[in-house]
C-alpha cells in the first residue's frame, strides 16, 4: 500500500486513515466485502458494504493509474525527453486525465499534418511566427522553401499546422476549454432523414438539444442507443466564439498584424479540427460513464430488492406456466423444491377442456398435499388465475401470481439442463416459477441478472462494470440471508463469501457422498477448504439441526468461545440462552470486550442469539388484480386499480395492473411532493394503488399516477 493512495481515499470518502488502512489490509489479505462488513467491525470502525466497496474500487483505480503513470514515464524516458520537472508533474498527477494531458505532446502519433510539416523543417518557422514580432513573413519564409515546400503559402500552412497541434496539446488551453464545456456544453441530436420512419421510437430526439450537465442518464442512453442503431446523429459542443476568445487570449499576443493573423488562423484551426473534437469526445465519454454508473446503480438496487423479495418458504407448491394453444404446464414440487410430478392441461381456447383440467388440478392438490399455487404472469396468466380461483378445494390454498421474467432463459440454460436433463424447457420453466415463489433468491441466482427484466438500458452500459456490480449485489444478498449448506444448489453456494464454483461443487459432491453436514466444523474436510476460506464462509453457512446450536446462526465459529464464556458465567447451556430472553438480558457485553472483539461484534452476537437463523426477509403475501380489468381496452382514465411495481428506472416506475402490459408512473406522478429519484418512493414488488391517466393503444403506452 502506498501512503498517497490512503490519503486520496480518505480525502474522497471522508473516512479516517485507520479505517482505510485496516480495510485495505483485510482486502489484500483475501477477505471479502460481506465478511469484513459483518465480522470485522472493530477493524474498520463499522464500515458498511457500500463504504468498503468504495475503498476497494478506488484502490483498484489508483493501482491502474500507477500502472499507466509508469508506462508514460518509461515512454518519455525512452525518447530522452523526461526532465525532472516533467517527472514531478506526472508523479503528482492524481487523475488519468492529468497524466494523459502531460503525455500528449510526447505520445507517439500516426502521421499528422504537423508531423509532416516538422519533417519538412518548418518547426523553426512556426516558433518564429508564435513570437508575433515579424511583419515581412515572405522574407523570413524564404530559407524554409524547398522542393517539399515550394511556395510561401505552403510554408505558412505547414507552420499553422504545427501551431494548431501545439494549441490542442497545451495544458492551459485544454484546461480552459474543459471548464467552458463543463459550464456550457450542449448535446444535440438530429435524425438520419432517410431512417425517420424506421426509427419512430426515437422521434423525441429527431431535433433535440439540452445542456449536457442537465441531461439525465436515461435520456443520454436513449440518444446513444439511437445513434448506435443508425437513427440519430449526435454532437456535443459549446459556442465557438466563446472558445476562440479564450484561446486567442492565450496565444494571440497582438504583435505584428501579419504574424498575429497567421497565429489566429492556426488557433481557430487547432480548436475546430483538434481540440474541440478531443474535449467533446472526452465529455461525451464522461457523461456516458456517469449515465452507465447511474443505470447500473438503479439496476443493482432493483436486483437487490428482487433477490430479497419475500419467500413463501418450504411448502408443497403446484406451479403453472400458462399458455393458450400449447396448454398450461403444471408441476408439483415438495417443500424442498423437488419435482414430484408434471403434466399439461388445456383449460383455455382453442381446446377449452375446462372440466377435465379442473378435475386434474383438484386431484393433484389432494395427491401431493399442495399448500400454495404459483401462476406465471405471462401469456394466459390472468385467464389461468381466474380459472384457478373459480375452483373449490378441500383446503385453504393461497394463489400467487409470480413474475416469470427470465424463466424461459433459465429453462434453456446449461444450469437447467444439468438440474433436469430428462425434462423439456416447458417443465423446467414451470419448476422455476414454483421455486421462485418458495425462495426467490435461491432460484434467481441461476439466471443472468440482465435477463430478469428489472434494469434500464442494461444492454447498452459497460458490460464488464455491470457484471461486476450485479455479482456484488448477488453476493451481498446471499450472505445477508445465509445459506442452508445441506439444501443449497451449487449455484447458490458459489456466491457465499470465500467460495466459488469449484468449492461449491466440492461441497455438493461431499454432501452426496457422505450425507448431510452435521456441523460447520465438518466443512473443513471438504477438499481445498483451507483455513482462510473456512474463516470467510463459515458464518454465512447454516446447518439446521446441527449438534452445536450456533451452527444454524450468523454467529461466526471464531466467536463460539465467547458465547461459551457467557453461558458459563450464567451457569446455563447455549440452548438455554437461545430460548430464554431473560437470560440474554442478564448479559453485560462490556464484560466481554477484548483487544480484538469490541461492542459492535458483541451486540451483533447478542442480536443473533435472540433470533438464530431467522430469515431477514418478510413473508410472501397474496395479491389480487382488479377482477374487472384484463386487457388495455378495459382501462379508462380516472380508474383506480391495484398494481405491483415491476421495474424502477431513473424516470419513473412500471406497474403491472393485470393487463399484460405494464403502465408507467412518471417520476412527476409518484407523489404529491418533489421526488429526486423513484427509489425514494417505491420499491420493487411493492403493492400499490394507481390511477389511470391515459391509454395510448397506438404507441402501446399506459400512463399511471400514484398521486392522491
Amino acid at each position: 500500500m502506498k501512503e498517497q493512495h490512503i490519503i486520496i481515499i480518505c480525502r474522497e470518502s471522508g473516512l479516517k486513515e485507520r479505517q482505510v488502512r485496516n480495510t485495505l489490509e483485510l482486502l489484500l489479505g483475501g477477505a471479502t466485502v460481506p465478511f469484513i462488513s459483518r465480522y470485522r467491525k472493530e477493524a474498520t470502525g463499522s464500515l458498511d458494504e457500500v463504504q468498503i466497496t468504495f475503498v476497494k474500487e478506488r484502490y483498484g483505480k489508483l493501482l491502474e493509474l500507477d500502472k499507466r503513470r509508469d508506462t508514460v514515464l518509461r515512454s518519455i524516458g525512452e525518447q530522452g525527453k523526461l526532465t525532472d520537472r516533467l517527472r514531478e508533474q506526472i508523479e503528482a498527477a492524481e487523475t488519468l486525465t492529468e497524466v494523459e494531458d502531460l503525455y500528449l505532446p510526447y505520445k507517439p502519433k500516426r502521421k499528422t499534418r504537423a508531423s509532416t510539416a516538422r519533417e519538412r523543417g518548418l518547426e523553426p518557422f512556426a516558433l518564429r511566427l508564435m513570437k508575433q514580432t515579424d511583419d515581412d513573413l515572405a522574407s523570413i519564409a524564404q530559407k524554409y522553401l524547398s522542393d517539399a515546400v515550394p511556395t510561401l503559402e505552403d510554408a505558412l500552412q505547414g507552420a499553422r499546422d504545427i501551431i494548431a497541434e501545439q494549441v490542442s496539446e497545451d495544458l492551459r488551453a485544454r484546461d480552459g476549454i474543459r471548464r467552458l464545456f463543463a459550464r456550457e456544453a450542449v448535446i444535440q441530436s438530429v435524425s438520419v432523414k432517410k431512417k425517420e420512419a424506421e426509427g419512430e421510437k426515437y422521434r423525441d430526439y429527431f431535433a433535440f438539444s439540452e445542456p449536457l450537465r442537465r441531461c439525465p442518464p436515461h435520456r443520454l442512453l436513449a440518444m446513444l442507443r439511437g445513434k448506435e442503431e443508425g437513427f440519430l446523429n449526435i454532437r456535443t459542443g459549446v459556442e465557438e466564439s466563446k472558445a476562440l476568445e479564450r484561446l486567442y487570449g492565450l496565444f494571440v499576443k497582438g504583435g505584428t498584424a501579419a504574424a498575429s493573423a497567421e497565429v489566429k488562423e492556426a488557433v481557430k484551426d487547432g480548436y475546430g479540427r483538434l481540440l474541440c473534437p478531443s474535449v467533446a469526445t472526452e465529455f461525451e465519454a464522461a457523461a456516458r460513464e456517469r449515465a452507465d454508473d447511474e443505470s447500473i446503480r438503479v439496476f443493482a438496487g432493483n436486483l437487490r430488492q428482487l433477490l430479497l423479495a419475500a419467500p413463501l418458504g418450504q411448502k408443497n407448491v403446484l406451479a403453472i406456466d400458462p399458455g393458450f394453444r400449447t396448454g398450461c404446464k403444471v408441476v408439483c414440487l415438495d417443500a424442498q423444491g423437488n419435482l414430484k410430478h408434471n403434466e399439461t392441461i388445456y383449460p383455455h381456447p382453442p381446446h377449452n377442456e375446462v372440466t377435465k383440467a379442473s378435475h386434474k388440478i383438484v386431484s393433484l392438490v389432494e395427491a401431493f398435499r399442495i399448500e400454495a399455487i404459483a401462476i406465471g404472469n405471462g401469456t394466459a396468466g390472468r385467464e389461468t388465475e381466474r380459472f384457478i380461483q373459480r375452483m373449490a378445494f378441500d383446503r385453504n390454498l393461497q394463489v400467487f401470481v409470480v413474475n416469470e421474467s427470465g424463466a424461459s432463459v433459465y429453462s434453456a440454460s446449461a444450469v437447467a439442463r444439468e438440474e433436469f436433463p430428462d425434462y423439456d424447457v416447458t417443465v423446467r420453466g414451470a419448476v422455476s416459477i414454483g421455486r421462485r415463489l418458495m425462495d426467490p433468491l435461491a432460484e434467481l441466482v441461476k439466471i443472468d441478472p440482465k435477463s430478469i427484466g428489472v434494469g434500464q438500458y442494461q444492454h447498452d452500459v459497460d458490460q464488464t462494470k455491470l457484471r461486476k456490480s450485479l455479482d456484488a449485489v448477488v453476493e451481498s444478498c446471499v450472505n445477508r440471508v445465509g445459506v442452508n449448506v445441506n439444501t443449497a444448489s451449487k449455484h447458490l453456494l458459489t456466491y457465499v463469501s470465500g467460495l466459488g464454483p469449484q468449492l461449491a461443487q466440492h461441497i455438493v459432491d461431499c454432501r452426496k457422498e457422505n450425507g448431510a453436514f452435521v456441523s460447520r466444523a465438518a466443512l473443513k474436510k471438504v477438499p481445498r477448504m483451507g483455513a482462510k476460506t473456512y474463516e470467510q464462509c463459515a458464518g454465512f453457512l447454516r446447518i439446521p439441526g446441527a449438534v452445536h446450536p450456533l451452527d444454524n446462526s450468523a454467529v461466526h465459529p471464531e466467536s463460539y468461545p465467547l458465547v461459551e464464556r457467557m453461558v458459563s458465567d450464567l451457569h446455563v447451556t447455549v440452548d438455554d440462552l437461545l430460548k430464554n430472553e431473560s437470560l440474554r438480558r442478564q448479559i453485560q457485553p462490556e464484560k466481554y470486550v477484548t483487544e480484538t472483539v469490541g461492542l459492535p461484534t458483541l451486540n451483533d452476537i447478542l442480536q443473533e442469539l435472540s433470533r438464530p437463523g431467522l430469515d431477514p426477509r418478510t413473508q410472501a403475501a397474496v395479491f389480487e388484480f382488479s377482477p374487472d380489468v384484463h386487457r388495455p381496452e378495459d382501462l379508462r382514465p380516472g380508474m383506480k386499480l391495484p398494481g405491483i411495481v415491476t421495474n424502477i428506472t431513473g424516470f419513473g416506475c412500471f406497474v403491472d395492473v393485470g393487463v399484460k402490459q405494464d403502465g408507467l408512473v412518471h417520476i412527476s406522478e409518484l407523489a404529491d411532493r418533489y421526488v429526486s429519484h423513484p427509489l425514494e418512493v417505491v420499491s420493487l414488488n411493492q403493492q400499490v394503488e394507481v390511477r389511470v391517466l391515459e391509454v395510448d393503444p397506438a404507441r402501446k403506452r399506459i400512463s399511471l399516477s400514484l398521486k392522491s
